[in-house]
């Protein structure tokens, strides 16, 4: 079973006196502070004399959960271990010393600082803590470590893809000039008929105005087709840039840092489309058509004078509606955003894991599920249009209160002499051209919103690390010995206190063959992955052939080192596509290797043979099956390294006993072997066993060696082999 970040540790191994001890105000208030967490002095000294009855026999994660929900804090997740497997960069915490909780935190790189109730802090050397209780809780503030540096860059990427060729924007800023001058051409149109063609129906100047408009009418077309094209070239070259980009960098994640939820990993992608769309639009849109606005504005002044000073009016209160409306829409937005992601991640997890919640008839809590976050969705949904709506159709009312208004004040201006019954029509037309920018500015900055929120989504996404650097100079060495070697490795899954690898040293030379074995959740999952390079160590190093793995091209690491996951999958495709995964693999090869393994009778099996379909996720294959396809990947790779994470698990006796005499057929005597497993029959194979416990080799030697240690198999969780 492979290991899972888990913050609530099961191993309580304390004396009695700290099932009796309480927990003080005064450090735990500390403690809460230092995370942020603001709490009055007396609510926290209630809490704890309420949870905390006198004399009562209650496990220390106890008390604190208790506490922490006594103050409505129920978010906040309590855990207990001991200090040897404490990360102490997830410090500060709640440690168990000289019979009272204190709390402890850094104090310089061989020293931790304690400070007591009610007595002054000291400095403690880390060792004197080795077997004490501590609390911890993962506070508001407490996420996953990310690179720096990263907050905006999903906004930098897009516009670094939009400005990358800026020929566009000059171009679509010349037609929008042209688009909105013509605007003006239409309204002179207006004026000229009324006053100059239907006063004496002049039809000769009607005929020649109305040819002009035609030029103007097919001008005004071609030039808003030429920018609507520009527009949708340029988000389609952005979509293929971005979309690839971010692509990549998914690949590349450190897996101990990927989010638990594919759903949320997924939607992720979705915020920068948004974006993308919101800039490319909104770009021209606020460096073009809006400054005409006050164009406009000033050629109604020109024509009709004092009419201009309704739309003057009317305008700061359209922005302003429209900044109160992106104001109350900033905590829907996210909300919204935030149930999306759990709702995407619930369906993901339901259609993958539907055989067992059938089987369990669970199919009514996933759904009630399901409804919940519907509703919940569907609400903040509603008040989100109910915003917008009312603020779009608030700002349509202040398009006809503009004409409104401009007719009165146009009918004062005609009775004064200053203006004609042309020139108010004109002013009429061009006053749909200042409220038409507006009301759309409104919608963009209503809109934002949703856009802000999709690009906070995008660089939650780019701050996560990579296993490179993106300036990184990885080596490409020409040989490297066959040696692993480790180095004060630690590791600690991110936003869990619990050190789930420790290692000081250990060195695997050429031609090993080691078996590791351990109860369930020892670590030896962990470890695998650690020496695959798929972990990056919390502290030390690990070393492939003498250099840091860290530093290698991650093409030599794939060339050097062979990977069998616990959880094997299959992709859609065949199964000769997905036996050479990697591609470039000669058909000599796959039928080599299927023979080996015994693949060609489940080839055998199907009309369709090596071109069997295979499904999402292997869907069509058994569990064993699965499992020999998997192998042969490690096989056709040839690596110097094999790292084989329980390779037996669904094999019956017959298939394993196959796989075991391929792999003494097919690997190098050089080459470097370590499988982890419960099986100890496999130790025919090894020159070398290793016992893993609580992520700490506890034995390592030779089989026969290790196997004779008094309680090796209760300490290895082994079940008697009787194979």
């Amino acid at each position: 079973m492979t290991e899972q970040p888990g913050v609530v540790s099961a191993e309580q191994e304390q004396v009695p006196l700290v099932l009796t001890v309480p927990i003080t105000p005064l450090v735990l208030g500390r403690l809460m502070r230092k995370n942020g967490i603001s709490v009055s002095p007396v609510t926290l000294a209630k809490s704890c004399d309420a949870f905390q009855p006198k004399g009562a026999r209650i496990r220390p994660v106890e008390r604190l959960t208790g506490i922490l929900n006594g103050l409505e804090h129920r978010q906040l997740r309590a855990c207990q271990l001991r200090w040897d497997r404490m990360d102490r960069r997830q410090l500060p915490a709640l440690v168990f010393h000289n019979g009272q909780w204190a709390y402890v935190e850094p104090a310089t790189e061989d020293k931790v600082s304690l400070t007591p109730p009610g007595g002054p802090d000291y400095h403690l050397d880390p060792d004197a803590l080795a077997q004490s209780p501590v609390l911890w809780f993962r506070g508001p503030g407490k996420t996953a470590r990310t690179n720096s540096g990263e907050k905006g860059r999903a906004t930098s990427l897009v516009m670094q893809e939009l400005w990358k060729d800026k020929r566009w924007f000059f171009e679509m800023a010349a037609a929008t000039v042209v688009i909105n001058i013509l605007a003006v051409a239409s309204s002179l149109f207006a004026m000229q008929v009324y006053d100059r063609v239907v006063p004496t129906f002049a039809y000769s100047t009607l005929t020649a105005l109305v040819a002009v408009m035609a030029i103007i009418i097919c001008l005004d077309w071609s030039l808003k087709f030429i920018r609507a094209r520009i527009t949708d070239s340029l988000a389609h070259q952005a979509d293929i840039s971005i979309s690839r980009q971010l692509f990549d960098h998914i690949m590349n994640l450190r897996l101990d840092t990927r989010p638990n939820s594919l759903g949320a990993l997924a939607a992720h992608m979705k915020g920068l489309e948004q974006a993308r769309n919101f800039f490319s639009s909104s770009i021209i849109f606020f460096m073009t058509d809006l400054p005409f606005c006050f164009f406009f504005l000033g050629v109604i002044y020109i024509i009709g004078g004092r009419v201009a000073f309704v739309y003057a009016f009317l305008l700061p209160i359209a922005l302003v509606l429209g900044g109160l409306a992106q104001w109350r829409l900033r905590r829907l937005a996210r909300m919204e955003v935030q149930k999306g992601q759990e709702r995407q991640g619930l369906l993901l997890e339901s259609i993958q894991g539907a055989e067992t919640i059938k089987a369990t008839g669970s199919t009514w809590k996933f759904s009630d599920h399901w409804q919940q976050l519907t509703h919940t969705m569907a609400g903040y949904g509603f008040k989100n249009k109910s915003i917008t709506t009312t603020t779009m159709v608030t700002t349509g009312s202040l398009a006809t209160i503009g004409y409104v208004g401009a007719m009165v004040v146009g009918v004062t201006q005609m009775e004064l002499g200053e203006l004609t019954t042309g020139g108010l029509i004109a002013c009429a037309i061009l006053g749909g051209r200042i409220i038409a920018p507006v009301a759309q500015s409104v919608r963009f900055m209503v809109q934002w919103e949703h856009v802000r929120e999709g690009l906070e989504m995008v660089n939650r996404l780019l701050a996560m690390e990579t296993d490179r650097r993106q300036d990184q100079e990885t080596l490409f060495p020409d040989y490297l010995p066959d040696q692993v070697d480790l180095e004060g490795v630690r590791f600690s899954y991110p936003n869990s206190p619990i050190v789930s690898i420790d290692i000081p040293t250990l060195s695997f030379k050429a031609g090993d063959r080691a078996l590791i074995l351990g109860p369930n959740g020892c670590g030896k999952s962990t470890f695998l992955k650690i020496l695959a390079g798929l972990f990056k160590p919390s502290e030390g190093q690990v070393r492939l052939g003498r250099t840091d793995i860290s530093e290698l091209d991650i093409q030599v690491i794939n060339q050097r080192v062979g990977y069998l996951p616990q959880d094997v999958h299959l992709f859609k495709g065949t199964l000769k596509t997905n036996m050479a995964l990697s591609g470039g693999v000669p058909d000599a090869l796959v039928v080599e290797v299927a023979q080996l393994l015994g693949i060609d009778r489940v080839a055998a099996e199907n009309p369709r043979s090596m071109d069997l379909e295979i499904f999402e996720g292997g869907s069509g294959l058994s569990g064993g099956q699965k499992q020999l396809v998997a192998l042969s990947r490690i096989f056709m790779a040839r690596p110097r390294v094999w790292l084989l994470d329980e390779p037996s698990a669904f094999l019956d006796l017959e298939s394993e006993n196959q796989v075991m005499n391929a792999l003494k057929q097919w690997v190098r005597p050089t080459d470097i072997v370590i499988i982890a497993t419960h099986r100890p029959r496999l130790s025919n194979m090894a020159n070398r066993v290793l016992v893993m416990r609580r992520g700490r080799i506890v034995a390592d030697g030779k089989p026969d060696e290790v196997i004779r240690i008094p309680g090796f198999r209760q300490q290895a969780n082994l079940p008697v082999d009787r194979s």
